[in-house]
């Protein structure tokens, strides 16, 4: 699925999405994280894996991404990475799509919105390991 973007105005793809996708900002391996976590969307292919540096206050230090995944799910693991830098853990965990989406600027079809909520579900499942490390 991680075919050509249109280009058109008004293509399948946003800008934001576009963009994020061919140089996302927080992909690659973050050395020493202590939250980990990784999933895959099995209708689609995509996997995601989230790593975190949480500091002993539980606010996130750094967040970086790595995975094999479409257009929009890798520019919403930028989105997600950029959004949770800085954060404490339930500032984080309180993010949903919406967030995501508004910066992403775009309208997810039903769909692909697997696509756009699978590395806010790692996340997740990130944060919960950290709570319990």
């Amino acid at each position: 699925m991680s075919g050509a973007t249109p280009s058109a105005p008004g293509g399948l793809y946003s800008d934001v999405i576009r963009d994020r996708w061919r140089k996302p900002r927080h992909r690659g391996e973050l050395p020493g994280a202590n939250a980990v976590a990784e999933d895959v969307n099995p209708l689609c292919g995509d996997r995601v894996r989230m790593m975190l540096t949480v500091a002993p206050e539980g606010r996130i230090a750094e967040a970086r991404f790595i995975g094999d995944s479409c257009a929009i799910c890798t520019a919403s693991a930028d989105v997600v990475a950029d959004l949770v830098a800085g954060r404490t853990r339930g500032e984080a965990a309180a993010l949903d799509v919406s967030d995501v989406l508004a910066v992403l600027q775009a309208e997810i079809r039903p769909t692909r919105m697997r696509c756009a909520t699978l590395p806010l579900s790692v996340l997740a499942q990130a944060l919960d390991g950290a709570k319990k490390a």
